[in-house]
């Protein structure tokens, strides 16, 4: 009949049907269900509860920051007839000096000055440490920073199957506490690290500091 698309409501051609859109929830559970996973297994590493059962220690790794660390690594390393790797430790000359006193040849010290943090400390080393199948390291530093190095320690090196078995130097008078701000932010860090292979601190700091610096004087 003459009208009867007017008397529909109809003023022009009927609609192009929609297609699906693919449901953004989803994809978006999926993201956060890989990061939980991944979250839980870097906890679990941090709690150095997922690895194997180690073999006996193969080196002895001492965080640099106070010599009294580096003379508490000699004498376990010559008690125990292991290997030593310093990282970031005191300077070459008196690193030398102290160990020859203890009776540590050059041959079994290894001085490494890369690191410029806790977690420098750890992805500087970890990767030469898997290449020379290292699976299980005592770790040597102060009792204040054992929390903080241990948490970041088992997160990097057990990203690398590598266990961590903490050997604490008192700090007695000299210990200054860590807040838990310090301690969990360095472990998200070494988190990220393991997940991106990248330090974000550092990469944070290429980003923006250049928004950071002051605007030249006209």
């Amino acid at each position: 009949m003459p009208g009867s698309a007017a008397a529909e409501g109809q003023t022009g051609p009927p609609r192009r049907p929609r297609r699906a859109r693919p449901s953004r929830h989803r994809g978006g559970g999926r993201r956060w269900l890989l990061v939980l996973l991944a979250a839980g297994g870097l906890l679990w590493l941090s709690r150095g509860l997922l690895l194997p059962t180690p073999p006996r220690p193969q080196l002895i790794l001492v965080l640099g920051g106070d010599v009294a660390r580096e003379r508490a690594a000699g004498e376990l390393a010559r008690r125990d007839g292991l290997p030593l790797l310093v990282s970031g430790g005191s300077n070459p000359e008196y690193a030398t000096w102290q160990f020859g006193q203890q009776g540590l040849g050059a041959g079994r010290v290894q001085l490494d000055y890369r690191a410029h943090d806790t977690l420098t400390n750890f992805t500087s080393v970890v990767d030469e440490l898997k290449r020379a199948k290292v699976r299980h390291v005592l770790l040597v530093t102060s009792s204040d920073h054992m929390e903080r190095a241990l948490l970041v320690g088992r997160i990097v090196a057990g990203s690398r199957g590598i266990q961590l078995t903490p050997v604490a130097v008192p700090c007695g008078d000299q210990c200054h506490s860590e807040g838990r701000r310090k301690v969990w932010g360095d472990g998200a860090r070494a988190a990220l690290w393991v997940l991106s292979g990248r330090d974000v601190k550092d990469w944070a700091a290429r980003r923006f500091a250049p928004l950071l610096e002051p605007a030249p004087r006209s």
